[in-house]
């Protein structure tokens, strides 16, 4: 059993895995960061001096001036800012990313088509292997 889940850690296609999942944390985080510390503090002055971490619905009684002050208080909230954040920093993450796969995919050589293994039949339009004297279909003569 070790030795079968050896080679299974060793595949090149889980070690692979492992690095892009690394990798995909490590992006994520410097994305976040364009999110929070680059993108949203414009986007919120074009809307009007809006943080959208800041918006809070508050499911309590009491009223709370402030996001920070309803959680030391420890009321409940729907904190539907902090959501948008995360949307808008999950689309950015994707579009990143298909942008780099897109780069990937064009430096990347094509592979050379594969070679034909079968012929088509002039008589019945029936795929033959290549080296057959007699299609297998109809027994016409090749």
């Amino acid at each position: 059993m070790l030795k079968e889940f050896k080679e299974f850690a060793m595949r090149g296609n889980v070690l692979d895995l492992a690095v892009g999942v690394i990798i995909g944390a490590a992006f994520g985080k410097i994305v976040a960061s364009l999110v929070d510390d680059v993108l949203m503090p414009p986007l919120g002055r074009l809307l009007g001096h809006v943080d959208f971490s800041s918006k809070f619905i508050n499911l309590s009684d009491k009223t709370y001036e402030t996001l920070a002050a309803a959680k030391a208080a420890g009321a409940p909230t729907l904190n539907y800012g902090n959501f948008i954040n995360t949307i808008i920093n999950f689309l950015i993450v994707a579009f990143a990313i298909f942008m780099v796969v897109r780069a990937v995919n064009r430096w990347a050589a094509k592979p050379a088509p594969a070679a034909a293994t079968t012929k088509d039949c002039p008589q019945c339009a029936m795929a033959i292997p290549l080296a057959a004297k007699r299609c297998g279909y109809c027994t016409s003569q090749m």
